[in-house]
């Protein structure tokens, strides 16, 4: 892990954000490729993946983005709780807006319960645009905390930034079975189910390179930008993730892949960051 954190310090920060981005989506790919080894995923296996990737986004939002923008706030000579605040609630509301305006389905509901704006599409797109819509606030946290690796502030660290990104990149593996499953029981064919299934997360390259972007080009907006992604990843986890896995009976498993997550991705930000 060294040699990996060495790595990332030695490029261009813009590149590093990309570079970690990019093998969030591989992960998600890989775990959208199972379509081709498995026929079908019960849905416990789903519901505990689906929480542990819950977990994951939480743990995150505080200690990889929260806890490091309240330090930066204060170092700023701001109210250590001012910059959080604004940016967790406008990363929330970010996530609302965009959960009005694009059409999308989550995985476990009826076509019936689709949101956004109405419209013609078709199951398969509303699903795909759903966990597109989830791994926007991933990429831009990522590609934020390299910026700010880059722009030499003292919490961000490289070691914090690359324990986030196999964060993301871990709880991505159940995203990409999430979206690929559903869509072969939906009678898409195999190859199609991957491609669709690892699609969802091409956004995260792109969010993180204009996360690792803006930071640069505007410092002062770093704790801002790192609060904005963790409200962001919270409002997903409560409107999505934790709904779509108390559709059946297997809460409990669930709850247990949360707290798996959870404890997954802590140990990863303290032990690394």
């Amino acid at each position: 892990m060294q040699a990996v954190i060495d790595f990332f310090t030695s490029i261009n920060p813009i590149v590093a954000a990309l570079l970690a981005t990019t093998f969030t989506w591989l992960v998600t790919a890989a775990g959208a490729s199972l379509v081709f080894l498995f026929k079908d995923l019960s849905r416990s296996w789903l519901d505990g993946m689906l929480g542990f990737t819950g977990g994951v986004m939480i743990a995150a939002s505080y200690w990889s983005l929260l806890a490091p923008s309240i330090e930066m706030s204060e170092s700023m000579g701001l109210p250590g709780w001012l910059p959080p605040a604004v940016g967790f609630t406008t990363g929330a509301l970010f996530i609302y807006l965009l959960d009005q305006v694009v059409p999308h389905l989550h995985i476990n509901f009826d076509a019936s319960r689709g949101e956004g704006l109405q419209t013609t599409w078709r199951r398969t797109t509303l699903l795909i645009l759903a966990i597109t819509l989830h791994n926007i606030p991933e990429g831009l946290a990522v590609g934020v905390l390299f910026g700010g690796v880059a722009a030499g502030i003292p919490e961000a660290t490289i070691g914090g930034a690359v324990a986030l990104a196999v964060g993301i990149g871990l709880q991505n593996f159940p995203e990409g079975i999430a979206v690929s499953f559903p869509l072969r029981r939906n009678g898409i064919s195999r190859r199609k189910s991957f491609f669709y299934g690892q699609l969802s997360a091409i956004v995260e390259p792109i969010a993180g390179v204009i996360g690792a972007a803006a930071v640069l080009v505007m410092q002062p907006i770093l704790p801002y930008a790192l609060a904005f992604a963790a409200g962001a990843m919270i409002y997903v986890v409560i409107e999505e993730v934790v709904p779509e896995t108390q559709q059946d009976r297997y809460t409990d498993i669930a709850a247990l892949g949360f707290i798996g997550g959870f404890v997954v991705m802590m140990i990863l930000d303290v032990a690394l960051g």
